[in-house]
């Protein structure tokens, strides 16, 4: 059984969330509070964990940090912030995904399932040196890329964002980390850098660069490699 950890002060949420998820035969634990959450955390060793940021006793965005430095456990983040500097934050913190409420609850739900499936799955262990698609291959370890047998020439920067994005599969890595990565701390936000790159990307990666099934946008947030 998949154990999903609720992280909300908000009682009619919560019992909504606990109804949804236990009727489709989720396991669910329920926390009103960040000392309460990092404390079920560790006791019970959720699968998934749905994070509100406005906690009564501390920031959510300083329970994604506190998790983050003993689980790789997907923390989805729900809540009513709708900056992109908060979007950012809370992403860069570690969190795997951002649901802005209010929401609707087969979203939650298909987003939870998704977290589930890469967390099973897992990012590409250490000694993968070959990504495969149904169009493309990527061989790491060789620095070459193939798209229908025919070998496909990057510049050392679309490589560079390229590696970043496909060692980290369905993971959304924000515009902040492929920034810094690839253009170094004094890059700022120059995201129109990563919008050429990406647009670059896709024209030779794409079978449709305008609507990529691969290489895929999050408005105001950054980019996500979905095999």
């Amino acid at each position: 059984m998949t154990r999903v950890l609720v992280v909300e002060d908000d009682p009619q949420l919560v019992r909504a969330l606990v109804i949804n998820m236990q009727a489709r035969h989720y396991g669910v634990d329920a926390a009103p509070d960040g000392t309460t959450a990092l404390r079920l955390a560790a006791a019970r060793q959720p699968d998934v964990i749905l994070l509100d940021l406005g906690l009564p006793d501390m920031d959510g965005v300083d329970v994604i940090k506190a998790l983050r430095g003993w689980t790789r456990t997907p923390i989805l983040v729900l809540s009513a912030r709708r900056a992109s500097e908060e979007k950012v934050a809370a992403l860069d913190a570690g969190a795997d995904d951002y649901i802005t409420k209010p929401f609707s609850m087969d979203e939650l739900l298909a987003r939870l399932r998704a977290a589930v499936r890469r967390a099973e799955d897992g990012p590409h262990p250490p000694g993968t040196t070959l990504v495969e698609t149904d169009d493309f291959t990527i061989d790491l370890l060789a620095k070459k890329a193939t798209r229908h047998g025919s070998g496909l020439r990057l510049t050392p920067t679309e490589w560079h964002l390229l590696e970043l994005l496909v060692t980290n599969p369905g993971r959304l890595v924000t515009q902040k980390q492929l920034l810094q990565e690839v253009w170094g701390p004094s890059s700022g936000n120059r995201t129109n850098y990563l919008r050429v790159y990406m647009a670059q990307l896709r024209r030779k990666l794409e079978t449709d660069p305008s609507h990529p099934r691969y290489l895929i946008t999050e408005p105001g947030m950054g980019y996500r490699f979905e095999a």
